[in-house]
């Protein structure tokens, strides 16, 4: 049952299309999912449909197929993400090579999105304030094999201090009353009230002017939501324009879209496969870019040299970064990061142990199959087992990894007999 209160005021904003609108609240949701260009050239899959219209790599697929639980997911090969959801990213258009901030980037799914456009090159701010779930922002973004991501777990007004100016585009997905997934998380609609509605509205643009904080003069804003609600979605974005005349909406061209004032698009569930949703693009006309100072380079240890030759791995640009005995591989245009609360500088390379350098996780799932990988078919026995957490016959030594179908899914270390299994035992199935 929908609050009264919210049928009422979508009635007035609807009018005559109120019906059509209720009517696709009572349809089943059509589910989708977003293929991860840096994984090479998506595989042919019997459950997946028709092309997101606004994502080339977005795709929906049978709601009856159960794609979380194949090994392509714990390879990064797609990602689990609503049609509509991937719309601000769209909007946003980022390129490689540019500096890109998501300000409110949990669980990850337009901050992976932002860096398959970005095809490793550039520099990705994701951040997260809540720590339970900038762990899984961490996590995802270590599970899509991207190399250019710093994941920090703070405040958007800390970062808009550290990095005024900084970053060509910034995405703010706010935090909202979350209307349109009423047909999507039943809890969505036992927390919904008008006051949170005003709540939301409140910190949303607290959050919008950190993030207009953050933005290069020239450089481009997205605000979206996943809710109806006006006081959330184009109130905002009016009270922030009327205080910010630096700022201009910007036109673009969006046709899958119902455009609204101030640069503004809307996604209604009655007129696309998807749920609701909001955005806004902005263009900073003015300001002022401010000087950023850049992290530091660590040395890089003999013990990653040595292991870096005998796998034949060969990193983007970048330069060293170690935190303790991790050492990460940053992207160059990764700015200072004293001070903030950092889970993730960058691609993690490994853990430096007396004389010796053991690889990470992430590491893999970063790598090409090379002639050191052993290569497993999906629907296998052996890798049935492998992600069990269980040794393989294997008669070579040394490090290798292994991959499903030419997707690398993790390590594993020969002895000249067998392989031992080095996947995480917090994935293990």
């Amino acid at each position: 049952m929908l609050p009264e209160l919210f049928l009422a005021r979508m009635q007035l904003q609807l009018g005559e299309e109120y019906p059509a609108f209720l009517e696709s609240l009572e349809r089943p949701r059509a589910v989708a999912l977003r293929f991860n260009p840096l994984k090479g050239s998506a595989p042919a899959l019997d459950f997946v449909g028709e092309n997101v219209p606004w994502e080339p790599m977005g795709y929906y697929y049978d709601p009856e197929a159960r794609p979380g639980l194949h090994p392509y997911h714990e390879a990064g090969v797609y990602y689990l993400q609503e049609a509509s959801a991937m719309s601000a990213v769209a909007l946003l258009d980022p390129q490689p090579g540019e500096r890109i901030c998501d300000l409110c980037a949990a669980p990850g799914g337009k901050s992976t999105q932002i860096a398959g456009r970005m095809a490793g090159e550039g520099f990705l701010l994701c951040n997260e304030y809540s720590p339970k779930r900038a762990k899984i922002l961490s996590q995802n973004i270590e599970r899509m094999g991207i190399p250019n991501a710093l994941v920090t777990n703070e405040t958007p007004q800390r970062l808009a201090q550290a990095y005024p100016g900084f970053f060509d585009r910034v995405l703010i997905d706010a935090p909202c009353s979350g209307e349109g997934m009423f047909r999507k998380e039943e809890a969505a609609v036992s927390d919904w009230s008008q006051e949170t509605v005003q709540m939301c509205a409140q910190r949303q643009g607290e959050i919008l002017e950190s993030g207009a904080e953050l933005v290069r003069p020239g450089g481009r804003l997205v605000y979206s939501t996943c809710t109806f609600a006006p006081e959330e979605n184009e109130g905002v974005i009016r009270q922030f324009l009327q205080a910010h005349p630096e700022f201009t909406p910007e036109p673009i061209e969006a046709p899958w879209f119902t455009p609204g004032p101030d640069g503004s698009f809307r996604i209604w569930p009655h007129k696309v496969l998807g749920e609701g949703h909001f955005a806004a693009v902005l263009r900073k006309t003015d300001g002022k870019a401010h000087e950023v100072s850049f992290a530091e380079e660590s040395p890089v240890p003999k013990e990653w040299s040595d292991f870096a030759k005998e796998q034949e791995i060969f990193l983007p640009e970048g330069k060293a970064v170690l935190f303790g005995t991790t050492l990460f591989w940053a992207p160059v245009q990764m700015p200072q990061i004293r001070g903030l609360k950092v889970l993730r500088p960058g691609l993690e390379l490994g853990e430096l142990k007396k004389g010796r350098f053991e690889p990470a996780h992430a590491l893999a799932l970063w790598l090409r199959p090379n002639e050191k990988t052993l290569c497993l078919p999906w629907d296998s026995k052996e890798l049935k087992a492998y992600l069990h957490g269980e040794a393989l016959p294997w008669n070579k030594r040394g490090w290798c990894t292994v991959s499903a179908d030419g997707y690398t899914i993790g390590w594993g270390k020969g002895d000249g007999t067998m392989l031992k299994n080095h996947y995480p035992k917090g994935l293990r199935r």
